[in-house]
């Protein structure tokens, strides 16, 4: 059902954002020459995939988890994108290939070692991974790998559709933030 659910959300969210994701690329264009970013991440059953995003830090920035990037890399637009969570919107494009649910543990990059340790004995990748989340919502990020691990395996296996529903909600509303970047 959640998978339905997915697919329709982010199929009209798509649509009827569009005209907004063109002006936001646009405007990516002009800050940094390339607007959208694409990295390799852990997917269900650790399976990777690409998740996009549109770029907030200059373009030859070290593919690193956000909370060991330095503030200087992101630019002044980028700076907006993350406070906003607009930054996150090409992820709807993840979540109608079924590579991302709405709602699930952020997917992390394969380096990220402790963190794949921790939610692999927990079973957080047997379900695909989301742009929010229990964590997202409570400002937890990756740079604690064990709660943010305990945080997702507890979510997961109690998550209905009125949590999915609740998540999606707060989020929009601006509760929560993403991860901290070094100052």
């Amino acid at each position: 059902m959640i998978r339905f659910f997915d697919f329709i959300f982010s199929f009209f969210g798509l649509l009827i954002l569009s005209p907004f994701i063109v002006i936001l690329w646009g405007i990516g264009f002009f800050d940094t020459g390339s607007p959208i970013f694409a990295q390799e991440r852990v997917g269900k059953h650790k399976k990777a995939f690409k998740l996009y995003k549109f770029r907030s830090m200059h373009v030859n920035t070290k593919s690193v988890a956000t909370h060991l990037a330095n503030s200087s890399s992101v630019t002044k637009y980028g700076a907006f994108l993350r406070k906003s969570k607009l930054d996150e919107l090409p992820q709807l494009f993840n979540v109608l290939l079924g590579d991302m649910s709405l709602v699930g543990p952020r997917p992390n990059l394969f380096n990220q070692e402790e963190l794949i340790l921790e939610r692999e004995n927990r079973g957080v990748y047997n379900v695909a991974p989301g742009i929010t989340g229990e964590a997202q919502i409570n400002k937890i990020d990756m740079s604690t790998p064990k709660l943010l691990a305990e945080t997702d395996a507890i979510m997961t296996k109690n998550l209905t559709f009125q949590k999915y529903i609740y998540y999606i909600v707060v989020t929009v509303l601006g509760k929560g933030s993403g991860d901290r970047i070094k100052k």
